[in-house]
């Protein structure tokens, strides 16, 4: 007897799922136990799978069929997991090696719509003038409605020298905007660094990569950090969307000598972490700054959070982004993987920072409504509902208004009013003894 391609290709993922469920029937039966009957919920996924075969107008295969569901499956659990396939596994870490063909730009989901969280500094992204809130409507003659992040990636990335037309719509546009981006290989510079004055130093990072904090402790070197002379450093984070937990962990260690810099707490008892500080190779003892702004993210929050908790230093700009949560990357059988969210970040005086993000204690440049937030990214996890009281530093403390800009360009006039506070923190420190002596 002869059997039918079509047909046969149903007896053959038939066969498979039955397979499966063989090995899934203990797990079915703990489920439909504990969860009123949701492996009913399995077979009707199977009858729809197998519907889909037999009756679609093309020729479909099992692993298209199943590729999408779960594509679909994990966009509907939050904006951060995603399907890997076995291609876009191999690649995952390739923006983290610093050097990649592409724009530049960190994206989102805002109101089903592809949407610009930020453009990384020096990037082809960046000279071209995209903007936070910037909605992608097309990529090249593509419509990126309903278009996952993975797509949007892949199709934004390609070899150098190409160009790439993104249609764009922003607040004051009356219609889509064409930007005709020309693609380059995207080498990002963790840390740069200068001398702004004499003994003030400054060091910017754009994101936290595998080198980063070898790279920061070189620029701390070249700014004298262990000199007498040096008195005080700017570190800015504005913009820096994140990147290796490790390095946000190791570069908040330079700066606090012991107790836990970051906390990890999922529903399942191995994803609840605790990191701590190490004293050995912890920098002197002189005041910092930390810049941050709505494009601050993730392992910039991390590093911001710890250091305000031990009130290492003092945290200026505007609300960060919000990106408080831990994805984990899982390798399946055939090479793809699923990055899916387990737990949540907590600094180490236990506020989370999903969904709220870290308030500066000087607010400088409220520029909040020109950036896409966690809380803007449709299906967000939600935050704790209560800012925990805690011995090290008070959540519920309002930040300090200094200027909201007047038409001044925000980056500036931020780094200047560091600058600023840096200098008085410094003459400040020198008054009690000047004043001790003046009373003898």
């Amino acid at each position: 007897m002869r059997i039918k391609k079509k047909n046969l290709l149903g007896i053959l993922f038939v066969l498979a799922l039955t397979l499966s469920t063989v090995h899934l029937w203990g797990f079915a039966q703990k489920v439909s136990a504990e969860k009123g009957g949701n492996y009913e919920s399995l077979r009707v996924f199977t009858e729809a799978v197998s519907k889909v075969i037999e009756n679609y107008t093309e020729e479909v295969t099992v692993k298209e069929l199943v590729y999408g569901a779960i594509k679909g499956m994990l966009r509907e659990l939050d904006p951060h997991s995603s399907f890997l396939t076995p291609e876009d596994f191999k690649e995952m870490n390739v923006d983290m090696k610093g050097s990649f063909g592409g724009l530049g730009i960190e994206v989102g989901i805002r109101d089903d719509m592809l949407t610009v969280i930020s453009p990384i500094d020096g990037t082809p992204a960046y000279r071209a003038g995209l903007k936070s809130m910037d909605r992608i409507i097309m990529i090249d003659d593509v419509y990126s409605k309903d278009m996952s992040l993975t797509d949007a990636v892949k199709l934004m990335r390609g070899p150098k020298g190409t160009d790439i037309k993104l249609g764009i719509m922003r607040e004051g546009f009356t219609e889509p905007k064409d930007f005709i981006i020309t693609r380059a290989i995207i080498k990002i510079d963790s840390v740069k660094w200068e001398m702004l004055e004499e003994g003030y130093g400054y060091a910017r990072i754009t994101q936290f990569q595998a080198t980063t904090t070898d790279d920061l402790k070189r620029a701390l070197r070249s700014l004298g950090s262990k000199k007498e002379e040096f008195k005080g450093l700017i570190l800015d984070l504005r913009n820096n969307p994140g990147g290796y937990l490790r390095e946000a962990i190791s570069v908040s260690d330079l700066f606090i000598e012991d107790g836990v810099i970051v906390s990890t707490r999922g529903r399942v008892a191995d994803q609840n972490e605790e990191y701590s500080a190490s004293k050995l190779g912890t920098q002197p003892n002189y005041p910092i700054i930390v810049i941050v702004n709505g494009g601050s993210a993730s392992a910039s929050e991390i590093v911001a959070g710890a250091l305000q908790d031990y009130q290492r230093a003092v945290i200026l700009g505007s609300q960060t982004f919000g990106k408080g949560s831990v994805q984990s990357i899982i390798q399946l059988s055939d090479k793809s993987a699923v990055r899916v969210t387990t737990s949540k970040y907590y600094t180490p005086s236990g506020r989370s920072i999903q969904a709220k993000g870290i308030e500066p204690d000087i607010l400088v440049g409220e520029e909040s409504e020109r950036y896409v937030k966690e809380s803007d990214l449709k299906g967000h996890l939600k935050g704790d509902e209560e800012d925990k009281k805690t011995k090290v530093h008070s959540s519920k403390k309002k930040p300090k208004v200094v200027d909201n800009g007047n038409g001044e360009d925000i980056e500036d006039l931020q780094l200047q009013r560091a600058l600023d506070y840096l200098k008085s923190w410094h003459i400040f420190n020198r008054m009690p003894a000047a004043s001790g002596e003046e009373g003898t």
